[in-house]
């Protein structure tokens, strides 16, 4: 008599998280953090796959953020704001520095025009914050007296208090520390080919969840469609440089092209290239963000440069604007870099998440782990 083995029982879970980057680790490490009974299962996918959060800046930024668009405004301001709680707590659970700083941040003009327009930007964003957002406009004597060697390009700048910096790689391992000690189920090198959508819940794969986050940067577009959501994301390059080690202090403060690392490297950015998913580098574009940096600090033509690479950010597109969720029947949600402003009123209906970053994921990186930890909290 043959006996035919039983299809195996699928694995039932309350949350499944798709994608186990920046956005679904935080994600996970909130929803576990407000209810620990919670089965979660976060599936992560190839270590070749484009992966925003390599290519993060770490800039914890709020300037320029929103200046045209105001919850994104009050919703970048209020992740900032949390991230010195959210810091201290995670790296007490997970016992990683994330090389977390908040010293203020620079935006730099290099002409008066410049200047004023970059004034006009952040008193908007006052505007929209009812006050909130701190910032100063300084005149190229003042920007000297805050950091001294700038080049003669610079004509002024804007401070604001409220800008900081981590190292995402830290962060990322410290949310996946965290999140397993905590329970949840992580499995790499698992990519999802579908999501099926059941009269009560989702199938993935063996799986079936009562929900299911999607957090897969670029894949989001694909997996949404099977879902019925149409998630419209633009794949945009950024290329990075790292010097050698700088003496401490060079750079007081990070600015969206450049930032000192806790290590002190300087770290050097800047560009965006719509070329598809090459993620590789190229000559021309290291040396115009090479000499654009010079040109804001001419004392780092003296540092040798170590490594560079390059790194596919996740944008909406048709804009830099980085908000998070978009919601669909049976309790799916889509997070990413960037999705269509309509969707920030469901932020907190489903889960936290938050995400900050000029021009893409460093900054969203934190307004998704932060109203995702506040929504715990």
């Amino acid at each position: 008599m043959l006996l035919l083995n039983p299809a195996p029982k699928a694995e039932a879970y309350d949350w499944v998280i798709v994608g186990g980057g920046l956005v679904g680790a935080a994600v996970a490490y909130g929803l576990i953090q407000k209810q620990p009974q919670l089965r979660i299962l976060v599936l992560d996918g190839n270590d070749t796959d484009h992966r925003a959060s390599v290519g993060n800046f770490g800039l914890i930024w709020v300037q320029g953020k929103g200046y045209d668009f105001p919850a994104y405004a009050n919703w970048s301001l209020q992740g900032a704001n949390l991230w010195p709680q959210f810091a201290q707590q995670l790296t007490l659970v997970s016992q990683i520095d994330l090389a977390y700083q908040r010293q203020g941040g620079l935006e730099f003009a290099l002409t008066a025009a410049d200047l004023d327009a970059l004034s006009v930007e952040m008193a908007a964003m006052a505007q929209h914050t009812h006050g909130e957002f701190e910032y100063q406009v300084l005149d190229r004597a003042a920007a000297l007296l805050l950091q001294p060697g700038l080049g003669d390009a610079v004509a002024g700048a804007i401070y604001s208090p409220q800008d900081g910096q981590v190292n995402p790689l830290y962060l990322l391992s410290a949310l996946h520390t965290a999140m397993q000690g905590m329970g949840v189920e992580y499995r790499a090198r698992c990519p999802v080919d579908k999501v099926i959508a059941l009269e009560s819940g989702f199938q993935i794969g063996t799986c079936t969840s009562n929900n299911v986050a999607l957090c897969g940067g670029l894949d989001n577009q694909r997996l949404g469609l099977q879902l019925d959501m149409h998630l419209p994301v633009s794949p945009v390059k950024g290329q990075i440089l790292i010097t050698e080690r700088a003496p401490s202090g060079l750079l007081n403060y990070a600015c969206p092209q450049l930032r000192q690392t806790a290590e002190g490297t300087i770290q050097v950015g800047g560009s965006h290239e719509h070329s598809g998913l090459d993620d590789s580098t190229s000559l021309a574009v290291m040396q115009t963000i090479a000499a654009d940096a010079v040109a804001l600090m001419p004392a780092l033509s003296q540092l040798q440069l170590v490594r560079s690479w390059g790194a596919v950010r996740v944008m909406s597109p048709t804009s830099g604007t980085s908000i998070l969720i978009t919601s669909a029947p049976r309790s799916a949600i889509n997070m990413y870099g960037t999705v269509p402003a309509c969707a920030v009123e469901h932020v907190t209906a489903f889960t936290p998440a938050s995400g900050p970053g000029r021009g893409a994921s460093p900054a969203l990186l934190a307004s998704v782990m932060i109203l995702s930890w506040r929504v715990c909290h």
